[in-house]
Order: C-alpha cells, then structure tokens, then sequence
C-alpha cells in the first residue's frame, strides 16, 4: 500500500444517504477473486445504462467533478460485508471517503485496503456538499497524522477518530501482514525467550 498523511484534493459529493455494498459494487461483479477492474464497475447501476452507455446525470459521469476525496451521504457502506466495495471505491482511484456515519464493515474493509473513512458532524457534511455546489473546483485537506479534515472554501476543520494501529498502518504503508513482517525481528526476539509451556 502506499504511505498516507495529507491530501488536499477536490471531490465528489453523493449526497445520498444509506448508500449499501450492492450499490456500490452490484453482486453480480463479485466473480472476480483479485481487485483490478473493480473502479470500472463502481456504482454500475447508478452510473451506466443497460446498454452500458453512461448515464449523463450520475455525477461520476460529470466531469465537473473529480478527486481523490468522494463525500457521501450519512450511512455509507450498510448491507453485505463485500470486501468488494473497497476495493471499487479504491480502482475508482478514491484514497479518502468522507460522511456522518459508515457501517463498521465497510470501515474496516476502507483501512484495510488503505482507504481513509473520515467521519464528519451532520452541520459538517452538509456544509462540504454547499461549497462543493457552490464551487466545484473546492478542496478539502485531510491530514492523518494530526487528524483533521479541513474544508478549504470557509477554512472550517473538525477533528476524526481512527484506531492508533490502523492509523500507524496507514501512515506506514503497511497492510496487516506487512505490519507482522515489520516486527519479524520482535516476534522472534520473544518466541526464543518466552517461558515454554506443557
């Protein structure tokens, strides 16, 4: 995975709320057992036509609005526990998804896969899909390693929580078997001295 801190970007408001993983990466794409070509199919039934031309009034297929940064609507990520999701969200080319409320699954899955899922207040989102109607060439700045996320039209932030070890994983660049890997040396440093048990 690549290191994460700050990204400043501009975004992609999808103000709609209790977005499921089938919205986001339909079952019928599930297949696949290796993750490329998942960011083509990302929110397919939103975003194209039966006849897989694309629908002009997704704002995926509105080159108005682009980044690394998608801000979605409270409830993000309910349903099925898809691992799949993540990993459209991440070929889509998203490092950072913003809202009021993800479903746990889904959290874990976005650290996981080295998407950042950044929870905002209700006043706070509401406010980035203004500015971004507003302008939508704004940015937001997302820093993990102070943990803020700051909305560059009115200079507002507000401060995010995440797991100090997923954080550290993030910042690192380091799945969870590359973080056992970091600590080889540690883990056999205890296996040689830890008291053996019958």
């Amino acid at each position: 995975m690549e290191k994460f801190n700050t990204i400043t970007s501009t975004y992609v408001p999808l103000p709609i709320e209790n977005v499921d993983t089938d919205q986001i990466i339909p079952a019928r794409f599930l297949k696949a057992t290796t993750r490329e070509g998942f960011g083509d199919n990302l929110f397919a039934d939103w975003r194209y036509n039966k006849d897989g031309s694309p629908k002009t009034e997704f704002i995926l297929n509105n080159p108005t609005y682009s980044g690394e940064i998608l801000v979605a609507g409270k409830n993000f990520g309910s349903g099925s526990s898809r691992e799949h999701a993540a990993w459209a969200i991440g070929g889509y080319g998203f490092k950072v998804v913003v809202s009021s409320f993800f479903a746990d699954i889904f959290r874990n899955n976005a650290l996981n896969n080295g998407i950042l899922p950044v929870i905002v207040s209700d006043s706070f989102l509401a406010e980035l899909f203004e500015s971004v109607a507003s302008n939508p060439k704004t940015t937001l700045t997302v820093n993990l390693e102070e943990q803020f996320i700051r909305n560059n039209a009115n200079g507002k932030t507000e401060q995010f929580e995440i797991n100090p070890y997923k954080k550290d994983c993030l910042l690192k660049g380091l799945d969870d078997i590359d973080y056992l890997l970091s600590n080889k040396d540690k883990i056999e440093e205890y296996e040689k001295n830890r008291p053996f048990v019958y």
